[in-house]
């Protein structure tokens, strides 16, 4: 009889090793929730067939990136859950700039990468046919990424602040300029892993999320940046005719105007902001009503040196009317200047 038992479960081993279906206990829903609690994990799980045409291991591929995606939307209904935390700033238009960048950017960050994911093999139930996948991440272990990933951000962007008040003082307001727009990234990074840190841990500390120096770096930003806002430095090339003869009307105009919006102007192409092309020829069109007509013919190309591209291209014709053909070719080249500055006035702001 003994014999009997033993080649039973002899065989009944051989056979489940041959088959294949020791059949993983994250399967089972049940204990998932035993084995990966939710308190102490994210998890994703998905389940599938293969497609018509596709092979076994390239669905258990793509099942594996669904769980995956699965895991990481679960993070990120976490942080939506709850209410959006709030950068404290000082009431200015130049700081409301700046938390619009932040905030922009913040959904999209929450797509980088999560640290310390693990996923196990993927499996298929041969008789069903059923591919599992499973990924799954340690809640705490994430954690301790991201506080660790947040210190480092925020003292990557206090180096560059520092840098920024260094070159403002030097007289080097573009690099300045410069300094403080790659700090925006940074910012982002740190207002996500805050996010997320909070969503982990709902009694987290103000002082473990480090919302003083958060703050007081995010102030320091918008006051050099306001500074900084204040001194443009445009590069203007004009080329410019009134009937045939050159003439600097629209670019004299254009100075004038724009330095009334808080704009400088400088001849080193090194040290500007942007670069503002401008072609502008008078063609004579006629009489109306006892006046003469002239259009000035107008293109424009603004360069933007912080982006390393343009950013503003435009060809108009500007009417100007007078007593004379040359003061209405004058009128209309004047008129053309504030019509250049309305149109690229939102991209030097």
């Amino acid at each position: 009889m003994a014999k009997t038992i033993f080649l039973y479960l002899l065989l009944s081993t051989v056979s489940l090793a041959l088959c294949g279906q020791v059949k993983p206990s994250w399967t089972s829903a049940a204990m998932r929730e035993i084995s990966f609690p939710a308190g102490t994990f994210f998890t994703g799980y998905t389940q599938g067939e293969a497609w018509t045409g596709e092979t076994i291991e390239a669905a258990k591929l793509r099942l594996l990136r669904d769980a995956q995606g699965l895991l990481a939307e679960s993070i990120r209904m976490t942080i939506s859950s709850r209410t959006a935390m709030q950068t404290v700033s000082t009431q200015t238009n130049r700081s409301e700039r700046i938390d619009n960048v932040v905030d922009a950017n913040v959904e999209i960050a929450a797509d980088a990468e999560i640290a310390g994911m693990n996923s196990e093999p993927p499996f298929q139930d041969t008789e069903t046919g059923i591919i599992h996948a499973f990924a799954y991440v340690n809640r705490f272990e994430l954690s301790g990424y991201h506080k660790a990933n947040l210190g480092m951000n925020l003292t990557q962007a206090e180096g560059l602040l520092q840098t920024a008040h260094d070159l403002e003082a030097a007289g080097e307001k573009s690099q300045a300029r410069r300094q403080c727009e790659a700090m925006i990234p940074l910012l982002v990074r740190v207002r996500q892993s805050q996010d997320l840190l909070t969503a982990i841990e709902p009694s987290i500390s103000p002082e473990a999320l480090q919302q003083p120096r958060t703050e007081a770096l995010h102030n320091r930003l918008v006051q050099i940046h306001a500074r900084l806002a204040q001194a443009v430095n445009v590069y203007v090339e004009s080329a410019e005719s009134l009937f045939s003869r050159p003439t600097s009307l629209v670019a004299n105009r254009l100075k004038s105007l724009l330095a009334d919006m808080g704009c400088s102007f400088t001849d080193d192409t090194m040290q500007t902001d942007f670069r503002l092309k401008i072609e502008a020829t008078t063609r004579y069109q006629g009489i109306e009503y006892g006046f003469t007509v002239c259009y000035a013919d107008v293109t424009i190309d603004l360069f933007d040196a912080r982006r390393e591209r343009s950013v503003f291209k435009d060809e108009f014709s500007q009417k100007g009317i007078s007593t004379t053909q040359e003061a209405a070719g004058r009128k209309a080249l004047e008129d053309a200047a504030a019509t250049i500055a309305d149109k690229i006035a939102k991209w030097i702001e």
